[in-house]
């Protein structure tokens, strides 16, 4: 019996893209997660409310261009991935309904990352360089300007949504993943199977 060879997509490219999409996906995750359960919290042993926002707002301007590499590189890295390999054609039944939950996902964690990255910059700019008065990292203070407070609460808004969505784009990724990884390597060059 001849030995039948699998094509092999480039390899390089290919890890690569994963590689910076799979990073870009947690560092999306751990960022939002980190300020929800352990920075926004921990303001509050600052006792001025104005120097509580500054703090927060420094720590997100930082963190910004993480999150703008990260969701730079989730979004080309399926891009590609939907260039080549994840092509409708070359995927099963199964993994085709996972492809388009996911991209689903990446558009709402793209949209509402960069929504939140502008609401950020807005928010920041209402005040002197982003001391907007706050009770902890997500409450604005009582005395914080009605605009800050507004965009505030719209800012957490938006962040949940990117954080829940962020979270099951991981969870897809996962399943679709697995789903490949389970299909054996002939029946992958079956269109369909």
């Amino acid at each position: 019996m001849p030995d039948i060879q699998v094509p092999k997509p480039p390899i390089t490219a290919s890890k690569a893209g994963r590689a910076l999409h799979d990073l870009g996906l947690a560092s999306l995750f751990g960022g939002n997660l980190f300020a929800r359960i352990a920075l926004s919290p921990a303001v509050t042993a600052i006792s001025n409310p104005s120097e509580r926002g500054l703090v927060v707002n420094r720590s997100w301007r930082r963190y910004g261009t993480v999150n703008s590499l990260s969701l730079a590189a989730v979004i080309v890295g399926w891009s590609g991935a939907r260039a080549n390999e994840a092509r409708p054609g070359k995927l099963s039944r199964r993994e085709r309904s996972l492809a388009l939950v996911k991209d689903g996902l990446v558009a709402t964690t793209a949209v509402t990352g960069v929504a939140t990255a502008i609401g950020g910059v807005r928010l920041s700019a209402q005040t002197h360089g982003g001391d907007v008065p706050l009770d902890d990292g997500a409450t604005p203070a009582a005395d914080a300007p009605a605009a800050a407070a507004r965009s505030k609460r719209v800012l957490n808004v938006l962040g949940a949504v990117n954080l829940a969505s962020t979270a099951a784009l991981i969870a897809v990724n996962a399943a679709l993943a697995q789903e490949t990884f389970r299909r054996p390597p002939l029946r992958r060059l079956v269109p369909g199977a």
